[in-house]
């Protein structure tokens, strides 16, 4: 039953898209709960996980014979391990993965879930390995985790994003700057939500 809402819940955010990607509603209701503009959120996500329609359907082909989406979409059951992701076609699919990795792998190399979060630094967040494989969770975790950069260095929610990935900074933590602002280009965001992009969008690292 969990696996099909999944299914649902993924056709229903597709639903809306046009010249650009919309920001999914659960993405807004988490970003606000946290006080972070959504797009950044869904941004990181899409950077961290996306998996292109052709590869979404691909993947669900024994579950679904036709494409639930049109564009990419951040995938929630998604590991990468020393640098080299993988994606799975259910929560238990990941999850079985995980405890594999976790035998021969440091938690440090290991990121996990929608946004990736690193299992070594934060995972501890979470009430169970189980737990990194839910989406909402995963995203309430990243949304934490881009606050307490913000609130670290107040001012820019680029260096935040940086920090989100690299806290130490440097030409890491500017790639991937780069990176997201590749996705925050194609990102619409309603000008209604509490918490929105208060800068320019352009970058030069």
């Amino acid at each position: 039953m969990a696996y099909r809402c999944f299914l649902m819940m993924l056709a229903l955010c597709s639903a809306s898209v046009t010249a650009g990607q919309s920001v999914p509603e659960r993405y807004e209701h988490i970003a606000q709960t946290h006080g972070i503009p959504a797009e950044v959120l869904y941004a990181v996500s899409l950077t961290e996980s996306a998996l292109s329609p052709q590869a979404i359907t691909a993947l669900l082909s024994s579950a679904t014979p036709q494409s639930l989406t049109t564009v990419s979409r951040p995938w929630p059951w998604t590991i990468n391990v020393a640098g080299k992701g993988y994606r799975y076609p259910s929560r238990l699919a990941a999850w079985q993965a995980l405890q594999v990795w976790m035998k021969h792998t440091p938690l440090k190399r290991i990121d996990v879930g929608i946004a990736q979060v690193n299992l070594g630094w934060h995972g501890q967040r979470f009430a169970s390995t189980w737990a990194v494989f839910d989406p909402q969770e995963n995203l309430h975790v990243a949304a934490t985790l881009l606050r307490d950069c913000w609130d670290r260095r107040p001012g820019s929610w680029l260096n935040a994003i940086g920090c989100y990935h690299h806290p130490a900074g440097g030409k890491t933590a500017a790639r991937y700057q780069a990176q997201v602002q590749h996705q925050l280009n194609h990102v619409l965001v309603a000008p209604t939500l509490a918490t929105y992009w208060i800068e320019p969008k352009e970058f030069t690292p």
